[in-house]
């Protein structure tokens, strides 16, 4: 198909609440089906709660779609943009009832995930594939990963080398850099990217930041992993970010720099656990803490964006500077590959 058979392009989420009212609600979304009780539920509400309910992901997305919008119309795309999320409002679902109630049927997909895994990528499959049996006239194709893609790894490495020219020269040689990303158990790495091709989420994460360190110049650095939940009993990647930083103050790091590298706008992981909790330990430890911006409200991310539509059109794969096979375009929400990124179910250790 050639970008002229597309007629919309539906950027599609997590979502978020705006308001106090709306955290449990939403929260019940998210973990649906967990058994989860609600006095947990609670207690991971304090985190919105202490910003009066609003996530601020919401509103950062409808940022990248009104860039999206400039985008398109200054390189002669007649392509409408929509929002739609998993698990708030507006709902995928609604969003999907508008764009066919507008007459569109065939329609691109950014999902706002840069990685594989279930949680990553195949749970954005089963959404559009509950859209598809919704409404069989519309049909969705939804975009390639992208942690690889050059201006992906461009934006964060400039961000990366800013971070360090701004640390005084005295300071660099205890100096620390972190990439963080989102910690899954180690039972959905393991099924991330199937039998064949296991724990595809964290090696798309090595690599990225890899190619991110590189790009900026950088030869000494860390993964570490962030926002676990759930069992404390049940495995989870590590190390953890907090724990992380407590051991390196003891081996005489004086300044962090961390790079959220699996996240592409400061949404409750970045600006509750990175710039609250995490600063909160670095206060309290006399560890200096610089955050390195996330990427995802800079206008060469909504270009990089439009260059991954473009491709459809072109009917290419887009450029990559990873190793790794470039995946993640899907048809009505088809899996790559029957056993790609299965969901299961981790169990605590005993």
């Amino acid at each position: 198909m050639s970008l002229k058979d597309f007629d919309a392009l539906l950027l599609l989420s997590f979502g978020g609440p705006e308001g106090n009212d709306e955290v449990i609600p939403f929260l019940e979304n998210v973990t649906r089906g967990r058994g989860i009780p609600k006095e947990r539920l609670e207690k991971v509400g304090e985190h919105y709660f202490h910003f009066d309910g609003v996530s601020p992901i919401n509103g950062q997305n409808l940022e990248i779609v009104e860039q999206l919008r400039v985008v398109l119309r200054s390189r002669g795309h007649e392509l409408p943009v929509y929002f739609g999320n998993r698990n708030w409002h507006p709902f995928a679902e609604d969003t999907a009832r508008e764009m066919f109630e507008a007459g569109h049927r065939n329609v691109l997909v950014f999902a706002t995930s840069a990685w594989g895994g279930y949680s990553a990528c195949r749970q954005y499959d089963e959404d559009i594939a509950k859209l598809h049996q919704a409404y069989p006239e519309l049909n969705f194709t939804k975009l390639w990963q992208f942690y690889g893609h050059p201006t992906f790894v461009q934006l964060t490495g400039d961000f990366l080398r800013k971070a360090v020219a701004s640390i005084d020269r005295e300071e660099l040689s205890t100096t620390r850099i972190l990439f963080s990303a989102h910690s899954i158990p180690t039972a959905a790495d393991d099924a991330a990217g199937g039998k064949d091709d296991a724990n595809l989420y964290s090696r798309q994460v090595l690599e990225s930041s890899q190619l991110v360190a590189e790009h900026a110049g950088v030869q000494v650095y860390e993964n570490v992993w962030q926002s676990r939940s759930g069992d404390p009993r049940t495995p989870w990647l590590e190390p953890d970010i907090v724990d992380r930083v407590k051991e390196l103050h003891q081996e005489g790091v004086t300044h962090i720099i961390c790079v959220p590298i699996g996240f592409l706008t400061d949404h409750m992981e970045v600006v509750w656990d990175l710039d609250t909790e995490l600063k909160a330990t670095c206060d309290a430890l006399g560890v200096g803490l610089t955050r390195v911006p996330t990427i995802g409200l800079e206008p060469e991310f909504a270009a990089m964006i439009v260059d991954i539509v473009e491709c459809i059109g072109d009917e290419k794969t887009p450029p990559t500077l990873s190793t790794l096979t470039v995946q993640g375009c899907t048809e009505n929400g088809t899996p790559c590959r029957i056993d790609c990124c299965t969901p299961v179910r981790p169990r605590p250790l005993k």
